[in-house]
């Protein structure tokens, strides 16, 4: 089998939300990313490699293809001898324990990809996003999370229902809030990241039980404030430090 209109044409609608929704199916690329995918629990629908490419993938999904044609499908800059489609998992439930992160309205792919993959590296297992979040199978997200959305459990659902059922204190990072570095931080709560632009909501910030900063140490003190993904890293190492 070769690559046809029928796949060309299957792997350029899944760039959109709703083919991806109404097919079930999303896009990986890259030999990193399609290795982490392959060894998770994920089911694949068909891997697109190039003919010098030999991968010990235990599968009959593989179609061959030349380095022309991988360009024809691919978004990348640099297509990396191989491409993947995957069928969308079920969402799981989400675990109430622990320390959990709720995105509201975090738009930009690259750092809903980054957050995945510090929730990974920190240990938090459950990231919860508003439904107005950038979706987490969109392919930039794939690409940035490096296969760590194999190992956190998303969710959407209505934040401000999500918390207000919750037992969990709920922490934010706000400008006018107490320095994180003097704050005793527990192990489970609820730690809101808001939109790259506006914040929080209004309405989920009457939610929000404690307010966290993180202080600005250069002379100027002119920094706005900090980039979404950056900010979740730095309250991240102080929840596990604590």
């Amino acid at each position: 089998m070769s690559l046809s209109k029928n796949h060309i044409k299957l792997i350029h609608s899944l760039r959109q939300k709703k083919f991806r929704q109404n097919k079930g199916l999303f896009v990986a690329e890259g030999v990193k990313v399609i290795n982490e995918l392959m060894n998770s629990s994920l089911e694949v629908f068909q891997l697109f490699i190039t003919n010098e490419f030999s991968p010990d993938f235990n599968t009959d999904k593989i179609i061959h293809i030349s380095e022309n044609e991988l360009k024809k499908i691919s978004t990348l800059k640099s297509p990396n001898k191989v491409l993947g489609v995957f069928k969308i998992p079920d969402e799981k439930d989400l675990n109430q324990d622990g320390l959990i992160i709720a995105l509201d309205a975090v738009n930009d792919p690259g750092n809903l990809g980054t957050i995945i993959r510090l929730c990974d590296w920190f240990g938090v297992e459950q990231l919860v996003c508003s439904s107005d979040t950038v979706d987490c199978y969109n392919q930039k997200v794939i690409q940035s999370t490096m296969g760590s959305i194999t190992r956190v459990n998303l969710k959407y659902t209505d934040l401000k229902e999500f918390i207000k059922h919750s037992r969990l204190p709920v922490y934010a990072a706000d400008m006018d809030g107490e320095n994180v570095y003097a704050k005793q931080l527990p192990s489970e709560a609820i730690l809101v990241m808001g939109n790259e632009a506006n914040g929080i909501s209004s309405e989920i910030e009457k939610a929000i039980t404690h307010k966290l900063t993180i202080p600005r140490f250069g002379n100027s003190q002119e920094t706005e404030s900090l980039n979404v993904a950056t900010a979740t890293a730095i309250l991240l190492s102080e929840f596990k430090r604590g």
